[in-house]
């Protein structure tokens, strides 16, 4: 990678380079989080989760997965396969991802979305790691992924990080329209591990909108958001900018229901290097599964060293 983006370099400023890789580590350990907490209320509407739990306010497995206690699902474990294709190539190699991806497939994993299968059993039969350009793809399964591209491309040129992000979504979801939601989460959580604050990553989000303004959201709770995209970040944006305070703004958006375990992975993935390390609830990573939380933490260290904001 080349020069860092100079809109980074006041952030850079701000932090310590152990703090940066500690930002780094709480926003893998977020998406983990995230993931089990929102896991057992996913598909649920918040009438039935208040019904079934009151408050969903724990991690404690069950839901239609009939999970363990701790356990994650596709969102932390396809995070992990794109982020050991990173660190054993040393780059962003779509062939490589691609090839990452249907190897966890043959785990036969517990949960895996519909457009993300159809674009590995592409790659399978085809040979080719980018699936055609199309509007109705415009999932979340490339954004729940993408915190190991955020790590590897911190300090680095918007344009090689734009470039980053299509290289992995596109192994499974071309769409316009995600990408760049895609590319902006991305960017708020860079902004989170330098330092920035909930105002900055407010900024984000509105450039976001006035680019794509179906991303626009009010202040009318979103619940039930769904694999689209544009759902999926209308909660996390409600969430993050309507609540102060780790906890209280993932409980918030769990408690939606819909597909919480991405909803909540991906606003944890920005949350926890917001609040810091030190806010993640101790009871939520005692029963995050250890095996789990050390691979989070292992690859966010890897993989932040090898950033230009590190290197």
């Amino acid at each position: 990678m080349s020069a860092s983006d100079p809109r980074n370099e006041g952030l850079t400023q701000r932090i310590a380079r152990q703090e940066v890789i500690d930002r780094a580590v709480a926003a893998y350990l977020g998406l983990a989080i995230g993931d089990a907490l929102g896991a057992t209320v996913e598909f649920l509407t918040p009438r039935e989760i208040r019904d079934q739990y009151g408050e969903h306010r724990d991690i404690v497995g069950g839901g239609w997965l009939r999970l363990r206690k701790g356990r994650v699902t596709d969102d932390t474990e396809m995070s992990l396969a794109l982020g050991q294709s990173i660190l054993r190539t040393g780059h962003v190699d779509p062939r490589d991802i691609a090839e990452s991806f249907s190897d966890w497939m043959r785990t036969k994993p517990v949960d895996i979305g519909h457009t993300v299968r159809r674009g590995i059993s592409r790659y399978r039969r085809s040979g080719e790691a980018q699936v055609p350009e199309n509007a109705y793809d415009a999932g979340n399964g490339a954004c729940m992924r993408a915190l190991p591209i955020a790590l590897y491309t911190l300090g680095a040129d918007l344009a090689q990080v734009a470039e980053a992000n299509r290289a992995q979504s596109h192994v499974t979801h071309h769409s316009v329209l995600a990408d760049a939601g895609t590319l902006t989460v991305i960017r708020m959580v860079q902004t989170a591990i330098l330092g920035g604050t909930l105002d900055e990553l407010k900024v984000l989000a509105d450039g976001l909108i006035a680019s794509e303004p179906s991303y626009s959201y009010d202040r009318k709770r979103a619940e039930n958001p769904g694999g689209f995209i544009v759902e999926t970040l209308h909660a996390v944006f409600q969430a993050l900018f309507g609540n102060r305070g780790l906890e209280a703004t993932m409980i918030d958006v769990v408690n939606r229901g819909g597909d919480a375990d991405t909803t909540g992975a991906i606003l944890g993935m920005i949350a926890a290097p917001l609040y810091g390390l030190e806010a993640l609830p101790r009871r939520w990573l005692k029963t995050l599964d250890a095996e789990t939380r050390r691979a989070c933490e292992l690859q966010a260290r890897a993989l932040i060293r090898r950033s230009p904001s590190l290197a």
